[in-house]
């Protein structure tokens, strides 16, 4: 019974630190999302646990932990691809950032010499 207090009070900790960061616009809600899912499945899965036995059941896990830890591992996996697509994503964003502001010092360094030129 106190393994169900310390899940539910871990879980609301994470809540409501993800949901502080959010507030201080140190993690956008895209990014916070999977953590507040998280956190409210857990606690949701803590109070009906007898979900929890019968997925594990269901999916032919001999014990509960190990659907635990296998869920786990796969939304880990899960959320480490999801934030290998946003980094590439940044990254593109950065390349053409960096292009288009590489073409306009070039212009610009071109319309000084053109200005100078004509003094």
């Amino acid at each position: 019974m106190i393994i169900k207090f310390v899940t539910i009070f871990l879980s609301s900790i994470i809540f409501f630190i993800v949901l502080e960061l959010i507030r201080r616009e140190r993690l956008t809600f895209k990014y916070a999302f999977g953590w507040l899912a998280v956190s409210i499945l857990a606690v949701f899965l803590t109070v009906f646990d007898r979900l929890l036995f019968q997925t594990a059941d269901f999916f032919g896990f001999e014990l509960t932990s190990n659907f635990i830890f296998f869920t786990l591992l796969a939304v880990f996996v899960f959320f480490s691809l999801i934030m290998t697509i946003f980094l590439c994503d940044q990254n593109n964003r950065i390349d053409k950032i960096i292009q288009k502001l590489t073409i306009l010092e070039f212009e610009l360094n071109e319309l000084n010499k053109k200005r100078e030129d004509k003094r």
